[in-house]
Formats: C-alpha cells, structure tokens, sequence
C-alpha cells in the first residue's frame, strides 16, 4: 500500500480510458495528457496503460511502506522525497517511510505519477479512469486514502532520458480541422482568425475559451440540432459563442454544432494549458 497524506485541488486515478462503451452511453475518459501519463509508465517499466495518479497543480504527498519505483512526469511541479528536490521525468527509488511531495506547479495543469506495478484499484468496465462527468470509476483521492500496488512487471525501465515537457508557450498554437456543421456558421473561418484565452472555466470535461482578438463566432443556421457523437478535441459552440474544446471527460453526444476538431496530436497541450493561457487555431493539413 501507498499511502495518501495530501492532496490538491483534485487527485484521481487515470490510465488510458475505457474505449468501446459508446453503445452503452459511456464515454472513454482517461488521463487528459495521455503523453505524460504514458511517459511516466515507461519510466518505471509498466505498460503504458498501468494506472496512475493525475495530480491538478501540485499539492500531492504519498508515503511508501516499502521500497517502489516511482516516476513523475507533466506539469512543472518539484517533486520531493523528503524534501529533496528530484528531477522532473526522472526514476525514483523510494524506500520504506519515505515521502513523495508534488509542490503546486508553475506552469502546466496536470503532473502524473506512476509507479512500478501500477495502482491496483478495482477497475471499473475494463478501466481504472475516473471519469468526473459521468460518476464511474474510482473516487478522486482523500488524504487517509491507502492505495493497492499491483505486482511488478516482468519488464524493467529502459529509457535513461526522456524529455521535459514545456508548458507556457504564447501563444499556445493548436492545428484543427474543419468540422461537421462549420457550414451553420457566418465566418466558418472565425474560429482560426484572431487568438482566445482560456477561461476558467475549464476542467477534465473540456476548456471553455474567451475572444481575446478577431471576429465573434456568429450562426448562419439557427435552428435546432439534432444530437450528434462528440469526439475528443471537438470544438463545440453553445449560444453563448465561447467556443469549448472537449477533453478527456467530454459527453458523447451533443446537441451544440461543432466548427472544427483539434487534430489528436495537440489535444494533451490543451488539457495542460491553464486559464488565462492564449490560445490560437491554426488549420491543419487535411
């Protein structure tokens, strides 16, 4: 067992979601920078699919009863064992009674720590995601919290350098693609002129964005829409005109048109970038 002894704003257990329950009304959730969930699996020799702890901002602090391999990787939060300032994307050896702390981050949302045997809850449809829309999968951590660890792959870490995620860039510059009802809209190019800011409004479900500069989304078609399939990355306008990026959490139908699909490649520095961040639309090759 891993003991909890501290949590942030908000600590759940992720891995790389639940696909395949579409039919069934649910959706895939999963860590939302998969890239930086999968990063720390491999740091420690798990599957890239191992569950893990997504940690928002910093504020994490667990206690081992025995030696692990830990690894910590996402947002630039200091990570500490007993008070030793560790390298980020780093492996961790931890010893019995030691303590891994997670400082609150300077840039990024989102850190992920993994370590070697994955944390062994008990999986939900085939996936150890919490999924914050719909309910499903472990609860989020609370201080007091004891957290199984499955048994230690047969594999070992192999990567002895990995990179360091950089979070931060002005603008934060994301490719997307037209999308199924960019027609119902004045200026379907509105979307791409101009930069937005991410609000605070945002969380695992999706980023909700502000025009910063340029022209407002406004509606040709104003009738309304059938309920259509959303998938990750749509950029769906509700009346309002704030455009919403859907994340990892994102419902699987809706009812608002969606103007374009962020291409999956950047989705993850989307789900990294904190309110306030500017935010641009660039197209992306069809």
């Amino acid at each position: 067992m891993i003991d909890v002894r501290a949590v942030g704003p908000l600590a759940t257990i992720q891995d790389l979601g639940r696909p395949g329950w579409f039919d069934s009304g649910v959706g895939p959730a999963g860590a939302a920078d998969r890239g930086s969930c999968a990063l720390a699996n491999r740091l420690v020799g798990n599957p890239e699919s191992a569950a893990v702890i997504e940690v928002l901002l910093g504020g994490l602090e667990l206690r081992v009863s025995r030696h692990h391999t830990m690894a910590v990787t996402g947002a630039a939060a200091q990570a500490t064992v007993d008070g030793v300032p560790v390298g980020a994307a780093s492996v961790l050896e931890l010893e019995a009674g030691q303590v891994l702390r997670l400082a609150m981050a300077r840039s990024g949302l989102r850190s992920y720590v993994a370590v070697r045997g994955g944390f062994d809850v008990e999986p939900v449809l085939g996936s150890r995601s919490r999924d914050t829309l719909s309910g499903i999968g472990p609860q989020p951590l609370h201080p007091g919290d004891r957290l199984p660890i499955g048994p230690p792959p047969r594999t070992i870490p192999i990567i002895d350098l990995a990179p360091v995620a950089a979070f931060g860039a002005d603008p934060l510059v994301v490719r997307a693609l037209p999308g199924p009802r960019a027609d119902w809209f004045s200026e379907p190019d509105a979307l791409f002129a101009g930069d937005w800011t991410v609000s605070a409004d945002t969380d695992r479900i999706g980023a909700r964005l502000d025009r910063r500069t340029g022209p407002a989304l406004r509606r040709r078609i104003t009738r309304e829409l059938r309920t259509e399939g959303m998938a990750l990355g749509s950029v769906q306008v509700p009346p309002s005109g704030q455009p919403v990026v859907f994340l990892a959490d994102h419902p699987i139908t809706g009812g608002y048109p969606v103007i374009a699909v962020v291409v999956d490649a950047d989705v993850d520095a989307i789900a990294q970038a904190r309110p306030g961040t500017r935010l641009r639309f660039t197209n992306a090759p069809a």
